[in-house]
Protein backbone atom coordinates (compact mmCIF):
# COMPACT_ATOMS: atom_id res chain seq x y z
CA UNK A 1 0.00 0.00 0.00
CA UNK A 2 1.06 3.60 -0.49
CA UNK A 3 2.86 5.22 2.42
CA UNK A 4 1.92 8.71 3.56
CA UNK A 5 4.14 11.44 4.93
CA UNK A 6 3.45 12.40 8.54
CA UNK A 7 3.25 16.23 8.66
CA UNK A 8 3.94 16.20 12.40
CA UNK A 9 7.64 17.01 12.76
CA UNK A 10 10.02 15.22 15.08
CA UNK A 11 12.10 17.01 17.69
CA UNK A 12 15.30 16.63 15.62
CA UNK A 13 13.72 17.41 12.26
CA UNK A 14 16.56 18.79 10.13
CA UNK A 15 14.44 21.39 8.39
CA UNK A 16 13.35 22.84 11.74
CA UNK A 17 16.79 22.69 13.31
CA UNK A 18 19.04 23.70 10.42
CA UNK A 19 16.77 24.62 7.52
CA UNK A 20 17.86 28.23 7.74
CA UNK A 21 21.36 27.16 6.73
CA UNK A 22 20.24 25.97 3.29
CA UNK A 23 21.20 28.46 0.57
CA UNK A 24 18.02 30.26 -0.55
CA UNK A 25 17.05 29.70 -4.16
CA UNK A 26 18.65 26.25 -4.27
CA UNK A 27 17.11 22.87 -4.98
CA UNK A 28 17.60 21.65 -1.40
CA UNK A 29 15.77 24.63 0.10
CA UNK A 30 12.99 24.40 -2.49
CA UNK A 31 12.32 20.70 -1.84
CA UNK A 32 12.47 21.25 1.90
CA UNK A 33 9.67 23.79 1.62
CA UNK A 34 7.60 22.59 -1.33
CA UNK A 35 8.20 18.88 -2.00
CA UNK A 36 4.62 17.98 -1.02
CA UNK A 37 3.11 20.53 -3.42
CA UNK A 38 5.47 19.36 -6.18
CA UNK A 39 4.95 15.62 -5.59
CA UNK A 40 1.50 15.08 -4.04
CA UNK A 41 0.48 11.57 -3.00
CA UNK A 42 -2.13 11.43 -5.76
CA UNK A 43 0.61 11.64 -8.40
CA UNK A 44 1.70 8.06 -7.63
CA UNK A 45 -1.60 6.56 -6.46
CA UNK A 46 -1.92 4.25 -9.49
CA UNK A 47 1.29 2.44 -8.50
CA UNK A 48 -0.44 1.18 -5.37
CA UNK A 49 -3.81 -0.11 -6.48
CA UNK A 50 -4.12 -2.30 -3.41
CA UNK A 51 -4.68 -0.82 0.04
CA UNK A 52 -3.17 -3.86 1.69
CA UNK A 53 0.32 -4.68 2.79
CA UNK A 54 3.15 -2.79 4.38
CA UNK A 55 3.16 0.97 3.64
CA UNK A 56 5.73 2.10 1.10
CA UNK A 57 8.24 4.87 1.58
CA UNK A 58 6.30 8.15 1.25
CA UNK A 59 6.03 9.46 -2.29
CA UNK A 60 7.60 12.83 -1.63
CA UNK A 61 10.65 11.16 -0.04
CA UNK A 62 11.35 8.87 -3.00
CA UNK A 63 10.57 11.49 -5.66
CA UNK A 64 12.85 14.02 -3.95
CA UNK A 65 15.66 11.48 -3.71
CA UNK A 66 15.27 10.56 -7.40
CA UNK A 67 15.51 14.24 -8.38
CA UNK A 68 18.56 14.89 -6.19
CA UNK A 69 20.19 11.64 -7.29
CA UNK A 70 19.99 12.48 -11.00
CA UNK A 71 20.90 16.12 -10.38
CA UNK A 72 24.16 15.12 -8.66
CA UNK A 73 24.86 12.00 -10.75
CA UNK A 74 24.94 9.49 -7.87
CA UNK A 75 24.44 5.74 -7.78
CA UNK A 76 21.65 4.27 -5.64
CA UNK A 77 24.05 3.44 -2.81
CA UNK A 78 25.69 6.89 -2.97
CA UNK A 79 22.27 8.57 -2.94
CA UNK A 80 21.14 6.69 0.18
CA UNK A 81 24.47 7.44 1.88
CA UNK A 82 23.89 11.12 1.15
CA UNK A 83 20.33 10.82 2.49
CA UNK A 84 21.70 9.25 5.68
CA UNK A 85 24.69 11.50 6.36
CA UNK A 86 24.11 14.78 4.47
CA UNK A 87 21.91 17.21 6.39
CA UNK A 88 20.95 19.01 3.17
CA UNK A 89 19.43 15.81 1.79
CA UNK A 90 17.63 15.13 5.08
CA UNK A 91 16.15 18.62 5.10
CA UNK A 92 15.08 18.39 1.46
CA UNK A 93 13.35 15.04 2.05
CA UNK A 94 11.82 15.87 5.45
CA UNK A 95 13.86 13.51 7.63
CA UNK A 96 15.14 13.85 11.16
CA UNK A 97 18.83 13.86 12.06
CA UNK A 98 18.60 10.32 13.45
CA UNK A 99 16.70 8.84 10.46
CA UNK A 100 18.68 6.25 8.53
CA UNK A 101 16.94 6.54 5.17
CA UNK A 102 15.96 3.36 3.31
CA UNK A 103 17.68 0.56 1.46
CA UNK A 104 19.20 1.39 -1.98
CA UNK A 105 17.14 -1.33 -3.67
CA UNK A 106 14.03 0.70 -2.86
CA UNK A 107 15.04 3.11 -5.63
CA UNK A 108 15.40 0.18 -8.03
CA UNK A 109 11.91 -1.02 -7.07
CA UNK A 110 10.36 2.42 -7.62
CA UNK A 111 12.06 2.93 -10.98
CA UNK A 112 10.86 -0.48 -12.13
CA UNK A 113 7.27 0.34 -11.17
CA UNK A 114 7.46 3.77 -12.76
CA UNK A 115 8.92 2.36 -15.97
CA UNK A 116 6.18 -0.26 -16.27
CA UNK A 117 3.36 2.20 -15.54
CA UNK A 118 1.16 4.05 -18.01
CA UNK A 119 2.78 7.35 -17.03
CA UNK A 120 6.53 6.78 -16.51
CA UNK A 121 7.52 10.44 -16.94
CA UNK A 122 5.32 11.76 -14.13
CA UNK A 123 8.22 13.37 -12.25
CA UNK A 124 9.24 15.28 -15.38
CA UNK A 125 5.61 16.24 -15.99
CA UNK A 126 5.23 17.41 -12.38
CA UNK A 127 8.07 19.88 -12.91
CA UNK A 128 6.64 20.76 -16.34
CA UNK A 129 3.35 21.62 -14.62
CA UNK A 130 5.25 24.11 -12.46
CA UNK A 131 6.83 25.57 -15.60
CA UNK A 132 3.40 26.03 -17.17
CA UNK A 133 1.94 27.51 -13.97
CA UNK A 134 4.66 30.16 -13.78
CA UNK A 135 4.04 31.25 -17.37
CA UNK A 136 7.76 30.89 -18.11
CA UNK A 137 6.92 29.60 -21.60
CA UNK A 138 3.99 31.94 -22.23
CA UNK A 139 4.27 33.47 -25.65
CA UNK A 140 7.54 31.68 -26.41
CA UNK A 141 7.43 30.78 -30.08
CA UNK A 142 10.77 29.03 -30.54
CA UNK A 143 12.00 25.51 -29.90
CA UNK A 144 15.54 24.20 -30.42
CA UNK A 145 16.18 20.52 -31.15
CA UNK A 146 19.39 18.58 -30.69
CA UNK A 147 20.76 15.21 -29.61
CA UNK A 148 23.85 13.77 -27.98
CA UNK A 149 25.37 10.32 -27.58
CA UNK A 150 25.44 8.82 -24.08
CA UNK A 151 27.87 5.97 -23.39
CA UNK A 152 26.30 2.65 -22.42
CA UNK A 153 26.92 0.89 -19.11
CA UNK A 154 28.32 -2.34 -20.59
CA UNK A 155 31.41 -3.51 -22.47
CA UNK A 156 31.25 -3.91 -26.24
CA UNK A 157 31.54 -7.60 -27.11
CA UNK A 158 33.15 -9.28 -30.09
CA UNK A 159 31.43 -11.99 -32.15
CA UNK A 160 32.86 -14.97 -30.24
CA UNK A 161 31.87 -13.55 -26.85
CA UNK A 162 28.36 -12.73 -28.06
CA UNK A 163 27.66 -16.17 -29.50
CA UNK A 164 28.88 -17.99 -26.39
CA UNK A 165 26.91 -15.67 -24.10
CA UNK A 166 23.75 -16.02 -26.24
CA UNK A 167 23.93 -19.84 -26.20
CA UNK A 168 24.46 -19.84 -22.42
CA UNK A 169 21.45 -17.55 -22.05
CA UNK A 170 19.30 -19.92 -24.09
CA UNK A 171 20.42 -22.74 -21.78
CA UNK A 172 19.24 -20.73 -18.76
CA UNK A 173 15.96 -19.39 -20.12
CA UNK A 174 14.54 -22.03 -22.49
CA UNK A 175 13.12 -25.28 -21.07
CA UNK A 176 15.08 -28.40 -22.15
CA UNK A 177 17.60 -26.25 -24.05
CA UNK A 178 20.51 -27.37 -21.85
CA UNK A 179 20.12 -30.94 -23.10
CA UNK A 180 20.00 -29.78 -26.72
CA UNK A 181 23.16 -27.71 -26.25
CA UNK A 182 24.98 -30.59 -24.55
CA UNK A 183 24.21 -32.96 -27.43
CA UNK A 184 24.33 -30.64 -30.46
CA UNK A 185 26.94 -27.98 -29.62
CA UNK A 186 30.47 -29.33 -29.92
CA UNK A 187 32.56 -26.24 -30.64
CA UNK A 188 32.90 -25.17 -26.99
CA UNK A 189 32.02 -26.19 -23.44
CA UNK A 190 29.09 -23.85 -22.89
CA UNK A 191 28.91 -24.63 -19.18
CA UNK A 192 32.03 -22.49 -18.82
CA UNK A 193 31.96 -18.69 -19.20
CA UNK A 194 34.57 -16.78 -21.14
CA UNK A 195 36.37 -17.45 -24.39
CA UNK A 196 37.85 -20.79 -25.44
CA UNK A 197 41.58 -21.34 -24.95
CA UNK A 198 43.07 -21.25 -28.43
CA UNK A 199 46.06 -19.65 -30.08
CA UNK A 200 44.40 -16.29 -30.69
CA UNK A 201 47.34 -15.08 -32.78
CA UNK A 202 46.71 -17.99 -35.20
CA UNK A 203 44.36 -16.81 -37.95
CA UNK A 204 43.44 -20.39 -38.94
CA UNK A 205 42.53 -21.29 -35.35
CA UNK A 206 40.34 -18.22 -35.05
CA UNK A 207 38.56 -19.03 -38.32
CA UNK A 208 37.91 -22.63 -37.22
CA UNK A 209 36.52 -21.45 -33.88
CA UNK A 210 34.13 -18.96 -35.51
CA UNK A 211 32.93 -21.62 -37.95
CA UNK A 212 32.35 -24.08 -35.09
CA UNK A 213 30.46 -21.58 -32.93
CA UNK A 214 28.18 -20.50 -35.77
CA UNK A 215 27.48 -24.14 -36.56
CA UNK A 216 26.63 -24.76 -32.90
CA UNK A 217 24.22 -21.84 -32.85
CA UNK A 218 22.42 -23.06 -35.98
CA UNK A 219 22.13 -26.63 -34.67
CA UNK A 220 20.82 -25.43 -31.30
CA UNK A 221 18.20 -23.23 -32.98
CA UNK A 222 17.19 -26.09 -35.27
CA UNK A 223 16.83 -28.69 -32.50
CA UNK A 224 15.03 -26.68 -29.82
CA UNK A 225 11.69 -28.29 -28.86
CA UNK A 226 8.61 -26.91 -30.57
CA UNK A 227 6.92 -25.21 -27.63
CA UNK A 228 5.28 -22.00 -26.49
CA UNK A 229 7.95 -19.70 -25.07
CA UNK A 230 7.62 -17.05 -22.42
CA UNK A 231 8.91 -13.50 -22.95
CA UNK A 232 12.39 -14.16 -21.49
CA UNK A 233 12.86 -17.42 -23.39
CA UNK A 234 11.63 -15.92 -26.67
CA UNK A 235 13.99 -12.97 -26.26
CA UNK A 236 16.91 -15.35 -25.61
CA UNK A 237 16.18 -17.40 -28.75
CA UNK A 238 15.73 -14.26 -30.87
CA UNK A 239 19.00 -12.81 -29.59
CA UNK A 240 20.89 -16.00 -30.44
CA UNK A 241 19.48 -15.99 -33.97
CA UNK A 242 20.48 -12.34 -34.34
CA UNK A 243 24.07 -12.56 -33.10
CA UNK A 244 24.64 -15.79 -35.04
CA UNK A 245 23.90 -14.02 -38.32
CA UNK A 246 24.85 -10.35 -37.98
CA UNK A 247 28.65 -10.67 -38.13
CA UNK A 248 29.23 -13.65 -40.44
CA UNK A 249 29.06 -14.58 -44.10
CA UNK A 250 29.64 -17.81 -46.06
CA UNK A 251 33.30 -18.84 -46.08
CA UNK A 252 35.36 -18.40 -49.22
CA UNK A 253 34.26 -20.94 -51.79
CA UNK A 254 30.98 -21.64 -49.96
CA UNK A 255 27.53 -21.07 -51.41
CA UNK A 256 25.99 -20.66 -47.96
CA UNK A 257 24.43 -24.12 -47.83
CA UNK A 258 27.36 -26.25 -46.66
CA UNK A 259 27.58 -24.77 -43.15
CA UNK A 260 30.97 -23.06 -43.52
CA UNK A 261 31.20 -19.53 -42.11
CA UNK A 262 33.65 -16.72 -41.47
CA UNK A 263 33.63 -13.22 -39.97
CA UNK A 264 32.08 -10.85 -42.49
CA UNK A 265 34.22 -8.15 -44.09
CA UNK A 266 31.74 -5.45 -43.07
CA UNK A 267 29.79 -4.18 -40.06
CA UNK A 268 26.06 -4.75 -39.84
CA UNK A 269 24.08 -1.53 -40.08
CA UNK A 270 22.17 -2.05 -36.81
CA UNK A 271 24.64 -4.34 -35.04
CA UNK A 272 23.92 -5.55 -31.52
CA UNK A 273 27.13 -4.80 -29.62
CA UNK A 274 26.42 -6.61 -26.36
CA UNK A 275 24.22 -9.48 -25.21
CA UNK A 276 24.15 -7.86 -21.76
CA UNK A 277 22.42 -4.78 -23.21
CA UNK A 278 20.95 -5.70 -26.61
CA UNK A 279 19.57 -2.17 -27.13
CA UNK A 280 23.00 -0.47 -27.17
CA UNK A 281 24.40 0.41 -30.60
CA UNK A 282 27.45 1.79 -32.39
CA UNK A 283 27.17 5.51 -33.07
CA UNK A 284 28.98 7.90 -35.40
CA UNK A 285 28.12 11.42 -34.26
CA UNK A 286 30.88 12.64 -36.59
CA UNK A 287 33.10 10.87 -39.11
CA UNK A 288 36.00 10.64 -36.65
CA UNK A 289 34.13 10.32 -33.36
CA UNK A 290 32.81 6.84 -32.56
CA UNK A 291 30.86 5.89 -29.46
CA UNK A 292 28.74 3.00 -28.25
CA UNK A 293 25.48 3.54 -26.40
CA UNK A 294 22.29 5.53 -26.77
CA UNK A 295 21.14 8.85 -28.16
CA UNK A 296 19.41 11.44 -25.98
CA UNK A 297 17.04 13.75 -27.89
CA UNK A 298 16.00 17.11 -26.44
CA UNK A 299 13.58 19.92 -27.21
CA UNK A 300 14.59 23.17 -25.49
CA UNK A 301 12.96 26.58 -25.24
CA UNK A 302 15.99 28.72 -26.18
CA UNK A 303 15.19 31.90 -24.24
CA UNK A 304 14.84 30.18 -20.85
CA UNK A 305 16.83 26.97 -21.35
CA UNK A 306 13.86 24.90 -20.16
CA UNK A 307 13.85 21.33 -21.55
CA UNK A 308 10.31 20.79 -22.81
CA UNK A 309 10.55 17.18 -24.07
CA UNK A 310 13.04 14.30 -24.03
CA UNK A 311 13.45 10.86 -25.55
CA UNK A 312 16.19 8.26 -25.41
CA UNK A 313 16.70 5.78 -28.25
CA UNK A 314 19.37 3.35 -29.44
CA UNK A 315 22.22 5.30 -30.99
CA UNK A 316 21.61 4.14 -34.57
CA UNK A 317 18.86 2.91 -36.87
CA UNK A 318 16.48 4.69 -39.27
CA UNK A 319 13.71 4.90 -36.65
CA UNK A 320 16.08 6.62 -34.24
CA UNK A 321 17.44 9.37 -36.49
CA UNK A 322 17.41 12.95 -35.22
CA UNK A 323 14.72 14.06 -37.65
CA UNK A 324 12.41 11.07 -37.09
CA UNK A 325 12.50 11.36 -33.31
CA UNK A 326 12.49 15.17 -33.47
CA UNK A 327 9.14 15.26 -35.29
CA UNK A 328 7.45 13.16 -32.61
CA UNK A 329 9.13 15.04 -29.75
CA UNK A 330 8.05 18.42 -31.10
CA UNK A 331 4.45 17.27 -31.48
CA UNK A 332 4.49 15.85 -27.95
CA UNK A 333 5.90 19.08 -26.54
CA UNK A 334 3.37 21.34 -28.21
CA UNK A 335 0.46 18.99 -27.50
CA UNK A 336 1.11 19.07 -23.74
CA UNK A 337 1.51 22.85 -23.61
CA UNK A 338 -1.35 24.91 -22.12
CA UNK A 339 -4.02 25.56 -24.74
CA UNK A 340 -4.77 29.19 -23.97
CA UNK A 341 -4.06 31.64 -26.80
CA UNK A 342 -1.67 33.59 -24.59
CA UNK A 343 0.61 30.57 -24.00
CA UNK A 344 0.44 28.58 -27.23
CA UNK A 345 1.52 30.41 -30.39
CA UNK A 346 -0.01 29.40 -33.70
CA UNK A 347 3.40 28.94 -35.33
CA UNK A 348 6.71 27.93 -33.80
CA UNK A 349 10.21 28.60 -35.08
CA UNK A 350 12.10 25.31 -34.93
CA UNK A 351 15.89 25.67 -34.69
CA UNK A 352 18.14 22.71 -35.43
CA UNK A 353 21.30 21.65 -37.25
CA UNK A 354 21.42 19.94 -40.63
CA UNK A 355 20.76 16.48 -39.16
CA UNK A 356 17.13 17.58 -38.82
CA UNK A 357 16.90 18.97 -42.36
CA UNK A 358 15.26 15.92 -43.95
CA UNK A 359 12.39 16.22 -46.36
CA UNK A 360 10.02 14.50 -43.95
CA UNK A 361 10.95 16.93 -41.19
CA UNK A 362 10.49 19.98 -43.42
CA UNK A 363 7.16 18.60 -44.69
CA UNK A 364 5.91 17.93 -41.14
CA UNK A 365 6.81 21.44 -40.02
CA UNK A 366 5.21 23.00 -43.11
CA UNK A 367 2.00 21.01 -42.64
CA UNK A 368 1.81 22.13 -39.00
CA UNK A 369 2.37 25.76 -39.97
CA UNK A 370 5.75 26.03 -38.24
CA UNK A 371 8.82 27.83 -39.54
CA UNK A 372 11.98 25.76 -40.02
CA UNK A 373 15.15 27.56 -38.94
CA UNK A 374 17.20 24.47 -39.72
CA UNK A 375 20.64 24.50 -41.22
CA UNK A 376 20.18 23.09 -44.76
CA UNK A 377 22.11 20.18 -46.16
CA UNK A 378 25.21 21.37 -48.03
CA UNK A 379 25.21 20.99 -51.81
CA UNK A 380 28.27 19.31 -53.31
CA UNK A 381 28.65 19.85 -57.07
CA UNK A 382 30.26 17.06 -59.14
CA UNK A 383 32.88 19.58 -60.25
CA UNK A 384 34.42 21.87 -57.59
CA UNK A 385 32.93 25.32 -58.07
CA UNK A 386 30.56 23.98 -60.73
CA UNK A 387 26.78 23.74 -61.07
CA UNK A 388 24.66 22.34 -58.23
CA UNK A 389 21.12 21.05 -58.43
CA UNK A 390 19.84 24.55 -57.62
CA UNK A 391 21.20 25.72 -60.99
CA UNK A 392 18.69 23.45 -62.75
CA UNK A 393 15.07 24.51 -63.26
CA UNK A 394 12.64 21.81 -62.20
CA UNK A 395 9.00 21.85 -63.30
CA UNK A 396 7.09 19.18 -61.40
CA UNK A 397 3.90 19.96 -63.36
CA UNK A 398 5.34 19.10 -66.75
CA UNK A 399 7.92 16.67 -65.40
CA UNK A 400 10.77 18.48 -67.12
CA UNK A 401 14.17 19.66 -65.89
CA UNK A 402 16.13 22.40 -67.68
CA UNK A 403 19.91 22.54 -67.35
CA UNK A 404 21.97 25.77 -67.20
CA UNK A 405 22.54 25.48 -70.98
CA UNK A 406 18.81 25.36 -71.70
CA UNK A 407 18.56 21.61 -72.47
CA UNK A 408 15.58 19.72 -71.05
CA UNK A 409 15.11 16.14 -69.84
CA UNK A 410 12.19 14.20 -68.36
CA UNK A 411 11.81 13.13 -64.73
CA UNK A 412 11.43 9.34 -64.55
CA UNK A 413 9.10 7.48 -62.21
CA UNK A 414 12.04 6.88 -59.88
CA UNK A 415 12.73 10.63 -59.96
CA UNK A 416 15.97 10.33 -61.92
CA UNK A 417 16.88 12.83 -64.64
CA UNK A 418 19.41 11.75 -67.29
CA UNK A 419 20.73 14.28 -69.80
CA UNK A 420 22.97 11.75 -71.55
CA UNK A 421 23.77 12.74 -75.14
CA UNK A 422 22.45 16.27 -74.55
CA UNK A 423 25.74 16.97 -72.74
CA UNK A 424 27.84 16.18 -75.83
CA UNK A 425 29.46 19.31 -77.12
CA UNK A 426 27.94 21.43 -74.34
CA UNK A 427 30.18 24.46 -73.65
CA UNK A 428 29.29 24.23 -69.92
CA UNK A 429 30.03 20.51 -69.52
CA UNK A 430 33.35 21.11 -67.77
CA UNK A 431 31.51 22.99 -65.02
CA UNK A 432 28.67 20.47 -64.79
CA UNK A 433 29.94 16.88 -64.81
CA UNK A 434 32.97 14.66 -65.18
CA UNK A 435 30.94 11.69 -66.48
CA UNK A 436 31.41 10.61 -70.08
CA UNK A 437 27.71 9.72 -70.25
CA UNK A 438 26.50 13.18 -69.17
CA UNK A 439 24.91 14.68 -66.07
CA UNK A 440 22.40 12.67 -64.05
CA UNK A 441 20.20 14.10 -61.27
CA UNK A 442 18.43 12.17 -58.55
CA UNK A 443 15.56 14.24 -57.20
CA UNK A 444 14.44 13.89 -53.62
CA UNK A 445 10.68 13.30 -53.13
CA UNK A 446 10.64 16.62 -51.23
CA UNK A 447 12.96 18.40 -53.67
CA UNK A 448 10.72 21.48 -53.86
CA UNK A 449 10.75 21.82 -50.07
CA UNK A 450 14.53 21.49 -49.96
CA UNK A 451 14.93 24.16 -52.64
CA UNK A 452 12.59 26.56 -50.88
CA UNK A 453 14.34 25.91 -47.58
CA UNK A 454 17.79 26.60 -49.03
CA UNK A 455 16.50 29.85 -50.50
CA UNK A 456 14.99 30.79 -47.14
CA UNK A 457 18.28 29.97 -45.36
CA UNK A 458 20.13 32.42 -47.60
CA UNK A 459 18.17 35.33 -46.11
CA UNK A 460 19.98 37.54 -43.62
CA UNK A 461 17.44 37.13 -40.80
CA UNK A 462 17.76 33.31 -40.94
CA UNK A 463 21.42 33.34 -39.94
CA UNK A 464 20.85 36.00 -37.31
CA UNK A 465 18.05 34.03 -35.61
CA UNK A 466 20.00 30.77 -35.84
CA UNK A 467 23.18 32.17 -34.31
CA UNK A 468 21.35 34.08 -31.60
CA UNK A 469 18.94 31.42 -30.31
CA UNK A 470 20.24 27.95 -31.12
CA UNK A 471 23.35 27.96 -28.82
CA UNK A 472 21.12 27.53 -25.76
CA UNK A 473 20.37 23.92 -26.70
CA UNK A 474 24.11 23.24 -26.75
CA UNK A 475 24.32 24.69 -23.25
CA UNK A 476 21.41 22.52 -22.11
CA UNK A 477 23.18 19.43 -23.45
CA UNK A 478 26.34 20.48 -21.59
CA UNK A 479 24.27 20.69 -18.38
CA UNK A 480 22.72 17.30 -19.14
CA UNK A 481 26.01 15.46 -19.73
CA UNK A 482 28.20 17.13 -17.12
CA UNK A 483 29.39 14.18 -15.03
CA UNK A 484 26.66 12.02 -16.59
CA UNK A 485 27.95 11.07 -20.04
CA UNK A 486 28.02 7.39 -19.08
CA UNK A 487 24.65 5.81 -18.35
CA UNK A 488 24.08 3.68 -15.26
CA UNK A 489 21.38 1.32 -16.53
CA UNK A 490 20.79 -1.28 -19.23
CA UNK A 491 18.03 -1.06 -21.80
CA UNK A 492 16.17 1.76 -23.50
CA UNK A 493 13.30 1.92 -21.03
CA UNK A 494 15.41 2.25 -17.88
CA UNK A 495 17.73 4.84 -19.42
CA UNK A 496 14.82 6.82 -20.90
CA UNK A 497 13.35 7.06 -17.39
CA UNK A 498 16.72 8.30 -16.09
CA UNK A 499 16.83 10.93 -18.83
CA UNK A 500 13.38 12.26 -17.90
CA UNK A 501 14.42 12.48 -14.24
CA UNK A 502 17.66 14.25 -15.16
CA UNK A 503 15.76 16.75 -17.30
CA UNK A 504 13.26 17.32 -14.47
CA UNK A 505 16.08 18.06 -12.03
CA UNK A 506 17.77 20.45 -14.48
CA UNK A 507 14.47 22.22 -15.18
CA UNK A 508 13.84 22.67 -11.48
CA UNK A 509 17.30 24.13 -10.98
CA UNK A 510 16.80 26.39 -14.00
CA UNK A 511 13.43 27.62 -12.70
CA UNK A 512 15.00 28.48 -9.36
CA UNK A 513 17.70 30.45 -11.19
CA UNK A 514 14.88 32.37 -12.90
CA UNK A 515 13.32 33.20 -9.51
CA UNK A 516 10.79 30.42 -8.87
CA UNK A 517 8.78 30.91 -5.67
CA UNK A 518 5.40 30.05 -4.17
CA UNK A 519 2.69 32.68 -3.68
CA UNK A 520 -0.77 32.51 -2.22
CA UNK A 521 -2.16 31.94 -5.71
CA UNK A 522 0.37 29.40 -6.96
CA UNK A 523 3.79 29.19 -8.62
CA UNK A 524 5.51 32.28 -9.99
CA UNK A 525 8.90 33.49 -11.14
CA UNK A 526 10.45 36.82 -10.36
Amino acid sequence: MQGRFDPQRELLDVESVAGHLLPPGGVFAFLAAHRHELFPDELFADLFASGRGRPSVPVEHVASVLVLQTLHGLSDREAIEALTFDLRWKAACGLAITDTGFHPTTLTYWRRRLSASQHPERIFDAVRAVVDATGALAGKHRRALDSTILDDAVATQDTVTQIIAAIRRVAREVPDAAHVIATQARGHDYTQPGKPRIAWDDEQARAELVDALIGDAHRVLGHLPDQELGPAAAEAVGLLALVAGQDVEPAQGSDGTDGRWRIARRTAADRVISTVDPDARHAHKTRNRRQDGYKAHLVVEPDTGIITATALTPASGPDNSDATVGIDLLHRDLDQSPTTPETTPDAVEVLADSAYGTGDMLAALANAGHRAVIKPWPLRPPVPGGFTIDDFTIDETTGLVTCPNGMTAHITRTRNVTFGRRCRGCPLASRCTTSATGRTLRLHPHDALHRAHRAHAAAADFGEIYRRHRPMVERSIAWLTRGNRRLRFRGTRANDLWLSHRAAALNLRRLLALGLHRTTTGWAIT
